[in-house]
Formats: C-alpha cells, sequence, structure tokens
C-alpha cells in the first residue's frame, strides 16, 4: 500500500479551458491555498483530520471529485465552493433525480420506497460521473451498492466528508425533505445510518476531511491541497 503525502501545489488545474479561465482558477486556489491550514497529519483518536493511505483503486484521474458523506455533511456547500475554485460545473444527485422525474425526493420514497429511490440513484451516478471535469455532490446512502462505489472510485477523486451526529441533527433538523429522517428520533436514526455507512464511505474515499470540525471554506483549503497533490502524483503503469 502506497503511502500518500498530501502537500498543496500552487498549479492551475488541468484541462482545455483557456488561458484566461485557467489562470483565473489558479489564482482562485492560491488565495484559498494561502490561508490553508498546514496540520495535514493523519487521523489522530480525536478524529481532527484523515489523510488517506490507499492505493490507487484504479481511479482515472480526470479531474472529477466526487463528495461522499452522510446528510448534513455539506456536500452541496463545499461542492459549490469547489466548482468556483476550479471553475468546473457542479451538479447534485439528487437534485438531478428530482429533475428527471418532475417530483421530490420523499414523494419517490413514498412511491417507490427506498429500492426505487437507489435504483434511479444509480442511473443517475452512472450518466454523471460520465462527464468530466464535474464536481458532484451525492446523496448519503449513494455508497451502499457495490455498483456505485465502483463507479465513484474508477472515475474521481473521492472525498469523504465526515460529520458527527451532532453536527448533521443541527444542520438537519428544520429540513423537511429527508425522508429517512420522518422518525420519533432522527438521532438514533442518523446514529444508525452513520454505525453502518461510515465503513463504506472510508473504503471508497480517496481523502477525508471533518466537516464538524471545519469551516466551509477551510474544508475546501483542504480538499484543493489533496486533489492537487493527487493530479501530480504519478500514475499506476
Amino acid at each position: 500500500m502506497t503511502e500518500v503525502a498530501w502537500v498543496a501545489t500552487r498549479s492551475s488545474p488541468a484541462g482545455s479551458q483557456s488561458s484566461n479561465i485557467a489562470q483565473s482558477s489558479s489564482d482562485r486556489q492560491t488565495h484559498l491555498l494561502r490561508e490553508a491550514p498546514d496540520d495535514f497529519a493523519p487521523l489522530s483518536q480525536d478524529g481532527m483530520m484523515d489523510t488517506v493511505n490507499r492505493p490507487s483503486c484504479r481511479m482515472k484521474f480526470n479531474g472529477n471529485i466526487f463528495l461522499i458523506g452522510p446528510m448534513g455533511a455539506g456536500k452541496t456547500t463545499i461542492g459549490r465552493l469547489l466548482s468556483k475554485a476550479l471553475s468546473i460545473s457542479f451538479h447534485d444527485s439528487d437534485k438531478e433525480i428530482e429533475q428527471r422525474t418532475g417530483v421530490s425526493i420523499p414523494m419517490i420514497f413514498e412511491y417507490e420506497g427506498e429500492p426505487g429511490f437507489r435504483k434511479r440513484e444509480s442511473e443517475v451516478l452512472t450518466v454523471l460521473t460520465q462527464n468530466s471535469p464535474i464536481i458532484l455532490a451525492t446523496g448519503g446512502g449513494s455508497v451502499l451498492l457495490e455498483s456505485n462505489r465502483e463507479v465513484l472510485r474508477q472515475r474521481g477523486f473521492v472525498v469523504y466528508l465526515q460529520c458527527a451526529v451532532e453536527k448533521q441533527l443541527e444542520r438537519t433538523h428544520k429540513d423537511s425533505n429527508r425522508p429517512l429522517l420522518k422518525t420519533e428520533n432522527p438521532r438514533a436514526r442518523l446514529e444508525e445510518l452513520l454505525a453502518v455507512r461510515d465503513p463504506i464511505y472510508r473504503s471508497v474515499a480517496h481523502f477525508t476531511v471533518d466537516t464538524g470540525r471545519y469551516s466551509s471554506r477551510s474544508a475546501v483549503r483542504q480538499i484543493l491541497r489533496a486533489y492537487n497533490r493527487a493530479r501530480q502524483a504519478p500514475r499506476d503503469a
């Protein structure tokens, strides 16, 4: 297993964009990275930070960044910030499902159940991940299917946005668009989901950051450092 050392770089992102756009993107990255903390040690027992040491998982580095993690972790917020910093498009798999079906996620759960929703989610992930470069925010349960995990691992740089249950509750308690939280005890439900999904998130991710301890902008700076380091790392023959 190859040990990955995450180091910030100041290079502009690769791609066929015009020089002006590339320079603008590079300037935004530099602005974010200039303020980035230097605490890029591996995750300790207190869970401050995680730089995952893992093989490439046959990852094809095409500029894609896929965000995984539980509800309330900040995938949409951080995804939009990354999109702005890198000047590439942002997509939200849940929003894409709603646009394609014309109905809300809770209604899909009501009429088709979770299996029906997961089928639609898998179809959307397969289509969206064929595009590059993109930033993609995935649903919290998108990693439950092995086929989805393989698609994510192979087609982009996967970032796990870790978030404690307490912070998830704080961010989601007023959100009525969370069908899995329509229960008498949302905390217990979140704890149950995290217990099952956390090991899966970690097995898929190339990089992990705790969004409960870091601000969105700080998390973005750390992701950009890891992304740039991965982009410059030698590819397997």
